[in-house]
């Protein structure tokens, strides 16, 4: 196990069933990187929330945490809740290296895949 992590970021959900698909996607993501923390953490309604799940990591001498937005756009909750959250947890953690990457939605083979499912729909 190296010292990095990825965390994805999801928003959270009053309904347990809401994080189902975030965890397959954890658990996929981790079985391609075998040597490589993958976890899940959320903004609101469940658990963890982001500032718990970095502190974790940290406490195992994690040194660089990539956190990816689970979301389909940059919305207010990454333009502004994310930063904020970001910028205290770097203020926390002093050691721990984070970097935020792009909404999953906005990436060019996220949208291809999605669109494909679109198209195939019609059957």
């Amino acid at each position: 196990m190296d010292d990095r992590a990825l965390i994805l970021f999801a928003h959270g959900a009053r309904a347990a069933s809401w994080a189902l698909p975030f965890e397959r996607l954890r658990a996929l993501t981790a079985a391609r990187l075998p040597q490589v923390q993958v976890s899940l953490a959320f903004l609101e309604l469940m658990e963890p929330r982001l500032p718990a799940e970095v502190a974790r990591l940290a406490a195992q001498g994690i040194a660089a945490i990539t956190v990816v937005p689970v979301f389909l756009g940059q919305g207010g909750h990454l333009l502004r809740d994310l930063p904020l959250l970001v910028e205290q947890l770097k203020i926390d953690h002093p050691g721990v290296a984070i970097k935020v990457v792009g909404a999953v939605g906005e990436d060019p083979g996220v949208l291809d895949a999605m669109t494909a499912y679109c198209v195939a729909s019609l059957g």
